[in-house]
């Protein structure tokens, strides 16, 4: 059934779709930004971040390194939801996949699981 408490209801996997994308291209437009500053006493200019790497906690363990691929078939398989713990490079702390705007790409990509 699909209505506005189901994590895969239509409505919030485009609205998240939505918003992770104009987040993303946000980010992307501040790295490229950053990783042009030149720092003093450093020739170096910021490290890329390592994209699509993935962690997430399942039953109290950290899962990972996971690229996009695998972390839609655990979204897929309801293994991740939007209260699931995740981190990836460059974040300070796990959050929640609901507060996530490269995850929450990825669930709106993700197919909901058939139901015949």
């Amino acid at each position: 059934m699909l209505d506005d408490s189901n994590f895969f209801s239509l409505d919030r996997l485009v609205e998240f779709g939505m918003s992770a994308s104009i987040a993303q291209q946000m980010v992307a437009s501040m790295n490229q930004q950053m990783q042009q500053i030149q720092y003093p006493g450093s020739m170096n200019t910021m490290p890329q971040r390592q994209p699509g790497v993935y962690y997430v906690a399942i039953d109290g363990q950290p899962n990972g390194p996971l690229d996009e691929k695998e972390l839609a078939r655990l979204i897929y398989n309801k293994q991740v939801n939007k209260d699931t713990l995740c981190w990836m490079p460059g974040m300070v702390q796990w959050q929640p996949v609901s507060q996530v705007p490269a995850v929450l790409r990825i669930v709106a990509l993700t197919p909901p699981p058939l139901t015949v």
